[in-house]
């Protein structure tokens, strides 16, 4: 029987593996452990597209440990004229490149380029999945995701402005807290209501759309999966 103790409050007890498989939740909070997190994504069979005729591009969902838990990074975007994504919240990513041998070196490169993490010597904790971009804003496009844990107390993060306009850590846990969970608008897409888990700032820092659906699998790879708010949007393209 583990023991975590949050921020100085109540202790909790947090059952082993042979006792209870779902991660426990503490006020709307769920608590994943990081060893938890590493073993649920090492058997994790990830979604893998075939990408053949598509452009392609990857993303970095990037974890490591805190006194708050684990934690994962967020960026927030530039502004951009023609930047489908400009100011969106999401993980250092990008195009794939000429010189990349594949996607995973494509999340790895660009991770570097926009916030000067290096993920040469983080652990790779596994693909989390492919997925198509919006037709309406990108065609015949796959975006992929790679998990990486680094570790704690690196160097402070260098942001490319051109591309990031900010870029922090964030509680993994957080993220499951329904005081966060929000509806998200943009002209862009018809003012169609989106989920939304708001990380920051109201209505300016809110992860929605493809970084969104990424999380949603990703938690759903640890067993504790967001509650489902897609509703009408369940077959609209993410």
């Amino acid at each position: 029987m583990a023991v975590l103790l949050l921020f100085g409050g109540p202790v909790l007890a947090i059952p082993c593996e042979c006792e209870r498989r779902d991660p426990p939740r503490y006020r709307g909070r769920v608590l994943i452990p990081m060893n938890e997190i590493r073993r649920r994504l090492a058997s994790f069979d990830s979604q893998q597209l075939d990408v053949s005729g598509c452009r392609q591009a990857a993303v970095a969902l990037i974890l490591r440990e805190s006194p708050r838990g684990p934690e994962v990074l967020f960026i927030e975007r530039a502004q951009r004229e023609g930047d489908p994504w400009s100011g969106h919240m999401a993980f250092p990513g990008g195009r794939l490149d000429s010189s990349d041998a594949d996607a995973r070196a494509t999340a790895e490169r660009e991770t570097v380029e926009e916030v000067g993490l290096s993920l040469e010597g983080a652990d790779h904790l596994g693909h989390i999945a492919d997925l198509r971009g919006n037709p309406r804003v990108q065609t015949a496009l796959v975006i992929s995701a790679h998990a990486y844990e680094v570790e704690p107390g690196g160097p402070p993060l260098l942001l490319e402005r051109a591309e990031v306009a900010d870029a922090f850590w964030f509680p993994v846990a957080d993220l499951h807290d329904p005081s966060r969970h929000v509806r998200f608008e943009t002209p862009a897409l018809r003012r169609r209501p989106f989920p939304g888990i708001e990380v920051g700032v109201p209505e300016r820092h809110v992860v929605w759309g493809l970084t969104y659906h990424f999380l949603d699998i990703f938690f759903g790879a640890l067993g504790a999966p967001l509650p489902d708010r897609w509703g009408e949007l369940r077959d609209f393209e993410r």
